[in-house]
This record gives structure tokens, C-alpha cells and sequence, in this order.
């Protein structure tokens, strides 16, 4: 360690660090621009000037390394006067739009002028223009005359991102950030640059001159969307979310949001949504009240149980719904007789696992692996966080292999990679399993050859000291899905290695908890989308994208008698007899369970729309109406503890001894395994599917040129 005096102030800091790092360190304010502490050190605003003692003249403090016995002043009069001038630059070409500028209120270039800037110009040449640029339906630079050349953009797409879309061309006042190009910010994390531009010249193109970040509620929330558990920043106007931004969490998303967490809100505020219970009446649906349309659903479950039995009856949930809506609905569907609810929609195999499956570490550990062995998944677009972190390891050296049936751009180094169908994973993983076995002793349950692929892929996970296995979304839908666990683990057993799933959604592992599964005899989902239901309750998806069955689900459902349908959107109307509206994440109090198992809950941000309430007192009251046992909930905390339990209920992670990717299941070789369901980046669940923005995409686009939708 290496102590400096920072004025007045004793300050030690590690050796290499820079003065920057030890004035955060002493709660100094360095007045900045280009410097962030997630970026690598480009020195090139200036602003950051400060007094050096023994220094001929002042120095940045982002870049000037400490020294034991330095002595700095930030706030000399030699230090103030150097980053006066510094501004009186920066504002040279500076445009004199505040008032119309959508940054203006949290403009950091307009806060440090007021502190640092004159109160008139010495410049009476005219201010460069800088022509507008379109690079896509999330990012406005239709001011670039506005930019100060910090570079953060183009450092953030280079180094977290691991894209260089951004870059600077042309030298002095002749400077400009472009696409060089013209293409477009196809990042799936390309809204990070928006927050770290520290001027007007990169806006949110969705929320551009929608509000005055001071006319702005601002609200904490959670994200619904894939299993790292975003912690948000939900912006409300008037009852309307308009903007969502990251809530630092350096345990989970640090400080960045992948562009589905940050502009998936749209669609809360497009025509679509649900306002009112409806039934379909002579084919046409017609608007019901609450009392009617849930004497129907109520009447229609008695009736279907006393006619066919309570086998007949059966619940497809979502897992991006809430800890408290999945216990509720598989507690109803329990209390009625039936042990048929699932929340494995997509799977094709439906083992009865030992516990529930998770990442088998933290999210904050990935990003100190030393080696790393991906299966069945595009990271990259499966969980943008998690491979931001991935990817931070690879620039500390981390060997990541993959082993997956396309030939993905993770943006990244990668050590090894075997492309093969997914039919081919298991005997590959055996492959590898026996490669480790020749090196570290032992036979595997599954006996393969080690290939010189195989070799690679068993190296990176014999180095160092940290490994992990991480099971995609296509691994844990796979056909053969216990097999590659029980490999994985015994690979992991001789590698010293973690195992773990990268979970679907933002409540897998909740969904498992409140065990929103079949019990004994009851159906899976894959079985209830055959056909097998008389009444089938779906709350929060629409199976005809959101499982396996794809589109063979709307004539299974067709032979139900009745279908109910609980979401926020008009959905599901070819296939249900009632729609009630629900109350999306951010109409309702609800908790999540990410991949680590961190038990997330959040308030609601905005009331609901219109008659829509939230989905735990949709289903309290219909059990109420059923006249089932233990629907006496008053709120969603109380519905929270009957879940967990009143011990468990305190404790920010699921309890360890819940936990578990172990597994009993015998290798079946004979299995046959197809391509394995997974869900688009943009397609993931209703929401996203129907934020316009997000749909405008390059990734949405390439999806629906795929599958031969209409762009």
C-alpha cells in the first residue's frame, strides 16, 4: 500500500492506483468527464486537473499514478484555474440548447459548468455542427454537436460489451463519434452508453421528449425478464412509466442493464394491454365485470371436477411470474384435488430433481473465473449480464469453452469450441469427461474418446482454480437434460469445478421453491399441452410461443372445455374462454428468486391499468369463491411467508440445503434428443414481444427472418 496526502487528508491505496482512485477513497469530489471507474484511463477531457505538489504543472488525476509522500490539492487555486480553463474549451463548440436538451437536469457538462464554467464567452467564432446519425430504434444521436469526445461510449462498447460499434474519426474540432460506416448499435447492452454519456449527444430515442427528468418519480423494482435479477430504476410520470435505468448492485448488474430490462416498458403502455375481464360469448369476447367473469371461471372448475374429476384440471404458469402468483396458483390447483401445474413449458425432459437447480455460485464470482465450460447456450444473448461478466474474466484470462449446436459471436476470446447438433451434446460431454479422466484418474459414467476437441475443452477447466460448468437454457430444455447434468457433475467432481444451470427466466428458481411442479401422479406440462385437460388454468403465457408444443398448443387447449387466461395483454384469444387482466411487474408487489438465489421483492411503481389487479389477489379470491381452505391472504408479504415460511421469509438467499444440482438419474445414451426449444432474445416472454422498440431491433428482425415472419 502506498499512502498520499489528498488535502490535508492520509490516504493509503494499492500500488499502481492513481490519484483518481484515492481521492474516491477519501470521499473527494474530482470534478470529471472521461473517467469511469468501470472504463479503462483515456485522460483526454482534462477536467480532472489538479495541483501536484513539485509538478511543473497540473496533472489529470485519472492517469497520474500515486508516489508514497505525494501530496496533491485538488481545490488550489492552481488546480481550480486549470480546470476552469479546461471548460471554458469544452464549451467553446458547445451548443446553447440546454432548454431543449433531454438531458438537461442531469446533464453533467451543464452541473460542472454552473461550478466551473464563465459567465460569458471570449469566443465569437461560429460552433462547429455536427451532422445527425441514425444508429437504431434505442439510441438517439440527433445532436451530436453536443459531444465533448470523452470516449466513454466507444471504450464501453470496446472493453464491457466486447463490440467496437463506436469510434472517433478525424482529428481536433473536426472530431466526431460515428458508426464510421453509417451501420447501426446492435448491442444487446447498447443502452449502457446512453447513461454513461455524460452530455446530450447520446439520448434514449423511446423516452426522447417524453418528460423532464425533474417531473420523474423514481422508483426501485427488479427486473421480470431473465435470471439475473436487474436491479432498476423505474421512472413514473402521471401513472406512467417512461424510463428504466440500472440501481447499482455490484453483486448482481453492477452498474449496467441489458436493453431488454431498459426498454422492455413500452409495452406496458401500448394498445394491447388487458384493461377489463372478458368472456367469449357465441365466438365474439364481450367485457364482463370482476364478479361475473370469476363466477364463470369458478362454476366452470366445479363443474369440469365433478363431471371428469379433479385430474381433468391443471395450471401452466409462467416463470417470470412472481414467487407469490406461482404459490398461489399451484396452492389453488392442489386445494381443488389436481397435482398437474408446471412451469417447465419449454422443457422436453421432466426428471423429478433432487432440489432446486440454480447457478451453483454467485454472479459476482463469474467474474473471477479461471476456466469456464458453457453448454447449450448463446450467452451472449440468453443472459447479456452474465456474459459481460464472462467476459471481463476473459480479459483476465479466463479460458471459456463452449459446446453448443450454432456457431455464436460471443464477443469474447474463446479457448475451445465443438459446434454440434444438439442430438450429438451427450456423447460430446463424454468425450470430454473421458479427456479429463485420462488426466485426472477415473472412469466416466458415460465412456467416450477423447478427441483433440475434447482435449480443449478439458484443459480449460484444468488450470487455475476456478472453474465452472454453466448448463444454457438449451441444456436444461434438452431431451436428455439429466444425462448432461450427471456428466457435468462428474467432470466438475474431478476438476474442482462449480456446477449450475444459467436459468431461464426471472423466477426459475422461485417457480422450483413454492414448487410449481407436478406432484405425485400429476401431469407435466408437456402432457397437459397434449391434450389432456379439461380445464386449464395460464397464468402469464401464451403457449403457443412460450413451450415446446409451439403451435400444436392451440389445438391441445382447443379440447379443453374451458381455458382461463390471467395476463396483463389481449392474449391467448384463439384458444381461451376467459381472459382476466392481471397486473404486470410493475402494477404489483411480487418478489423473484435469481439464478444465485437472491430473494429480490419490490413495491409496485405505477397503479394498475384500467380494472386489471394483481395476479396473487386474482387467485386469493378465487379461492375464496371455490371455498378452499387457506386464501385468506390480506397482502402479498403475508402470501411471501406462507411461501418461504416465517424463518426462511427473513433471509436474503434461499437456504443452501434447498439448493442442489445433483442428480439420481441414470445416463440414457438411447435417448432420443431433438433440437431443443429455447426462446429468441427479444422473444423471451409477452412483454418483450411486444416492446416496439425492442422489435425494431437487428436481433428482433434476424429472429422473425428465421422463422419467416413479416419484418
Amino acid at each position: 500500500m502506498i499512502e498520499i496526502n489528498i488535502d490535508g487528508q492520509k490516504v493509503e491505496v494499492a500500488e499502481g492506483s492513481m490519484v483518481m482512485h484515492a481521492a474516491d477513497k477519501a470521499d473527494i469530489y474530482i470534478p470529471h468527464f472521461c473517467y469511469h471507474k468501470k472504463l479503462s484511463i483515456a485522460a483526454n477531457c482534462r477536467m480532472c486537473l489538479v495541483d501536484v505538489e513539485k509538478a511543473p504543472k497540473p496533472m489529470p488525476a485519472c492517469a497520474t499514478p500515486v508516489t508514497n509522500g505525494m501530496i496533491v490539492r485538488t481545490k488550489s487555486d492552481k488546480a481550480v484555474k486549470a480546470q476552469q480553463s479546461v471548460m471554458e474549451f469544452l464549451l467553446i463548440n458547445h451548443p446553447l440548447d440546454c432548454p431543449i436538451c433531454d438531458q438537461g437536469g442531469e446533464c453533467q457538462l451543464q452541473d460542472l459548468a454552473v461550478g466551473y464554467g464563465g459567465s460569458a464567452s471570449r469566443y465569437e467564432e461560429e460552433k462547429r455542427v455536427v451532422l445527425h446519425k441514425d444508429v437504431g430504434p434505442l439510441i438517439s444521436m440527433e445532436e451530436m454537436s453536443r459531444c465533448i469526445h470523452c470516449t466513454r461510449c466507444v471504450r464501453f462498447g470496446q472493453e464491457v460489451a466486447g463490440v467496437m460499434e463506436l469510434g472517433m474519426i478525424h482529428r481536433g474540432e473536426h472530431s466526431e463519434i460515428t458508426t464510421v460506416l453509417g451501420d447501426t448499435v446492435d448491442s444487446e447492452v447498447s443502452g449502457n452508453m446512453i447513461d454513461l454519456c455524460p452530455v446530450g449527444a447520446l439520448t434514449s430515442k423511446p423516452f426522447r421528449y417524453q418528460a423532464r427528468p425533474w417531473e420523474l418519480s423514481r422508483r426501485k423494482s427488479v427486473s421480470p425478464h431473465d435470471s439475473t435479477g436487474a436491479n432498476l430504476i423505474v421512472q413514473v410520470k402521471n401513472n406512467k412509466v417512461l424510463r428504466v435505468l440500472p440501481l447499482e448492485n455490484e453483486e448482481v448488474n453492477e452498474c449496467w442493464l441489458a436493453d431488454r430490462d431498459r426498454f422492455s416498458y413500452e409495452a406496458l403502455n401500448e394498445d394491447g394491454r388487458l384493461t377489463a375481464p372478458m368472456l367469449k360469448q357465441g365466438g365474439e369476447w364481450k367485457t364482463v365485470d370482476w364478479q361475473t367473469a370469476l363466477e364463470y371461471v369458478a362454476n366452470g372448475l366445479k363443474t369440469i371436477k365433478t363431471d371428469h374429476g379433479a385430474k381433468a384440471l391443471g395450471a401452466l404458469v409462467s416463470p417470470h411470474s412472481t414467487v407469490e402468483e406461482l404459490f398461489l396458483a399451484q396452492k389453488l390447483v392442489r386445494a381443488l384435488g389436481s397435482e398437474n401445474v408446471d412451469y417447465r413449458l419449454r422443457n422436453a425432459q421432466f426428471g423429478k430433481d433432487e432440489g432446486v437447480r440454480w447457478l451453483g455460485t454467485t454472479i459476482a464470482s463469474l467474474s473471477n473465473l479461471q476456466g469456464a465450460l458453457v453448454v447449450g447456450s448463446n450467452l451472449r444473448k440468453d443472459h447479456p449480464l452474465f456474459a459481460l461478466r464472462l467476459r471481463a474474466a476473459t480479459r483476465k484470462g479466463c479460458k471459456v469453452a463452449v459446446l453448443h449446436d450454432q456457431d455464436n459471436d460471443w464477443a469474447m476470446t474463446i479457448a475451445a469450441s465443438h459446434v454440434a447438433p444438439a442430438s450429438d451434446w451427450l456423447g460430446v460431454l463424454a468425450d470430454v469427461a473421458t479427456a479429463v479422466g485420462e488426466t485426472k484418474g477415473g472412469t466416466p459414467p458415460l465412456k467416450g474418446t477423447a478427441t483433440d476437441k475434447a482435449k480443449a475443452i478439458a484443459k480449460s477447466l484444468m488450470w487455475g482454480e476456478r472453474h465452472a460448468i454453466l448448463l444454457g437454457n438449451a441444456a436444461a430444455h434438452h431431451a436428455n437434460a439429466s444425462s448432461l447434468l450427471a456428466l457435468a457433475n462428474w467432470i466438475a467432481e474431478k476438476t474442482g469445478a462449480s456446477v449450475g444451470y444459467l436459468t431461464e427466466a426471472a423466477n426459475t428458481v422461485g417457480a422450483q421453491l413454492v414448487k410449481a411442479l407436478p406432484g405425485e401422479g400429476g401431469l407435466n406440462a408437456g402432457q397437459m399441452l397434449s391434450g389432456s385437460l379439461k380445464a386449464v388454468i395460464l397464468l402469464n403465457n401464451e403457449p403457443e410461443f412460450d413451450s415446446a408444443a409451439g403451435a400444436k398448443a392451440k389445438a391441445a387447449l382447443g379440447q379443453a372445455e374451458m381455458v382461463v387466461s390471467l395476463s396483463p395483454f389481449k392474449a391467448n384469444l384463439d384458444v381461451a374462454d376467459v381472459l382476466l387482466p392481471i397486473a404486470p411487474w410493475t402494477e404489483t408487489p411480487g418478489t423473484f428468486v435469481n439464478a444465485e438465489g437472491r430473494v429480490q421483492s419490490f413495491h409496485a411503481v405505477v397503479k394498475p391499468a384500467g380494472e386489471a389487479r394483481p395476479a396473487w389477489k386474482v387467485l386469493r379470491v378465487l379461492g375464496n369463491m371455490l371455498g378452499l381452505q387457506g386464501f385468506e391472504y390480506e397482502s402479498a408479504q403475508e402470501v411471501l411467508v406462507a411461501a418461504r415460511g416465517e424463518a426462511d421469509a427473513q433471509q436474503a438467499f434461499v437456504q443452501g440445503n434447498l439448493l442442489s444440482n445433483k442428480t439420481a438419474a441414470s445416463i440414457d445414451a438411447g435417448a432420443q434428443a431433438g433440437k431443443p426449444v429455447t426462446a429468441a432474445i427479444y422473444q423471451l416472454d409477452s412483454i418483450v414481444r411486444r416492446a416496439p422498440s425492442l422489435q425494431l431491433t437487428a436481433d428482433a428482425q434476424a429472429t422473425k427472418a428465421r422463422e419467416g415472419v413479416p419484418a
